[in-house]
């Protein structure tokens, strides 16, 4: 096939389409450990406070980049080193859902807690092994139009167990609801059973000091290593902290139902595959670092809708526009991100780089739950949603000072790319 053509005969592909079960898998638990599961504590009548403590459940997806290596070195006894490792994890996934879906949140805040951490490591865990079994299966001619189908299984998740579980939990509770996704998840085991073999059987590291040492020396050997770090960790900073309490917000501090959030945060699914689209266009034309910049600011300034919506109070429609408009903004922003993200993997290291520069990204969505409660405590939701646009401009500054760096690593790795070799000894 030419380079740069679209082959619709690929979509028949079996390596391709069963992507899209396994990035509904790789995206199902995300959203039962933050949102929905914030909105669960909310009607329970748990404390923001307490709440705004439930948002560090995410750090096991800040620290997945620890144990990467453990999951490259040891090999499972079954069905080999990749899908072994997804069975594995997405069984435990399951268990920990419905051991979250037997514990009242109310009576046992501390045993919720512990659940929910639990089913976040093994769901972090589960996006390592996926990372890696995706990159090793697709073929190179493949992984444009694998990753999307990767990517909208992944969205399609985040939209049953988000909105649909919100709407779900109106009529069945939410002991039934975590039990249904449980269900879904043990399905989900069956299509790891029946997918194919990775095509590249690359050789597991010799020891864990090579598994370790090797990515982690070739990226911050790089002169330029913390600067781009910082963009990593600050650009989506404002996002985070507008989005952390923002369920919280809806339901409790504005008296929105659970249905009404999570339809109106279905829309937002939608929205953002919007954004993203448009942003990918746009960056063919604007190039990587003009788009971070216009895009995060983009982002930036879109969350003074939730500005607006605090002042109006409970209005229906500005509820819709503000959602619609960070979601739109939030996927162009998001679009620049991973391409900056990808620009800085060496293609030697993809799986474990990425693993760190995901996990130092996740970083400002875990911690800004509690110190986002206190500011809401001290100056209310108003002007903490104007806060956080202020929040959003150290990365539009970070972004701007290393501009030149960030060019000359996307130069880079797409030279590497360009002159990547037609079999590597490492692969059988």
């Amino acid at each position: 096939m030419k380079q740069g053509a679209f082959d619709l005969a690929g979509l028949m592909n079996r390596r391709i389409l069963v992507m899209l079960p396994l990035g509904f898998a790789s995206g199902l638990p995300l959203a039962l450990t933050s949102g929905t599961l914030q909105a669960w504590l909310t009607v329970e009548g748990v404390d923001l406070k307490t709440i705004g403590i439930f948002t560090m459940v995410g750090l096991p997806y800040t620290l997945k980049f620890l144990w990467a290596p453990v999951m490259d070195r040891v090999i499972p006894p079954w069905l080999g080193r990749r899908r072994g490792w997804m069975v594995m994890t997405q069984l435990c996934v399951a268990i920990g859902l419905v051991l979250m879906a037997a514990t009242n949140p109310r009576i046992h805040p501390g045993w919720m807690a512990a659940y929910a951490v639990l089913v976040a490591f093994l769901a972090a865990s589960l996006d390592i092994v996926f990372d890696a079994y995706r990159t090793e299966t697709l073929h190179s001619h493949e992984r444009g139009l694998g990753a999307a189908v990767w990517v909208n299984g992944y969205r399609i998740a985040l939209l049953a167990s988000g909105a649909g579980a919100l709407v779900l939990a109106d009529y069945v509770g939410w002991q039934m609801t975590y039990l249904a996704m449980a269900a879904v998840m043990l399905a989900g085991v069956c299509i790891v059973l029946i997918s194919p073999d990775p095509t590249f059987a690359a050789e597991a590291p010799k020891n864990m000091r090579e598994a370790v040492g090797a990515p982690l020396v070739e990226f911050f050997g790089r002169p330029h290593a913390f600067g781009l770090l910082a963009v990593i960790i600050l650009y989506k900073l404002g996002d985070a902290f507008a989005s952390a309490l923002q369920t919280a917000f809806l339901i409790g501090g504005l008296g929105f139902s659970a249905t009404d959030v999570g339809a109106v945060k279905g829309l937002g699914v939608f929205a953002t595959l919007l954004g993203a689209f448009i942003g990918g266009l746009l960056m063919t034309r604007s190039g990587l670092v003009r788009s971070l910049l216009i895009f995060g600011a983009f982002q930036a300034v879109s969350n003074l809708g939730f500005v607006a919506l605090a002042v109006v109070g409970k209005n229906t429609s500005v509820l819709t526009a503000a959602v619609v408009i960070e979601n739109v903004t939030g996927g162009m922003g998001t679009a620049a991100f991973v391409a900056l993200v990808m620009s800085l993997c060496d293609p030697r290291y993809t799986a474990t780089q990425f693993a760190l520069l995901s996990s130092l990204e996740a970083l400002g969505r875990v911690f800004a739950g509690r110190p986002s409660a206190d500011v809401v405590t001290l100056v209310g939701w108003t002007q903490f949603f104007v806060l956080t646009v202020v929040v959003a401009l150290p990365g539009l500054w970070a972004v701007w000072r290393v501009r030149r760096s960030i060019e000359t690593e996307q130069k880079a790795v797409a030279n590497s790319s360009a002159m990547e070799p037609a079999a590597s000894p490492i692969f059988k």
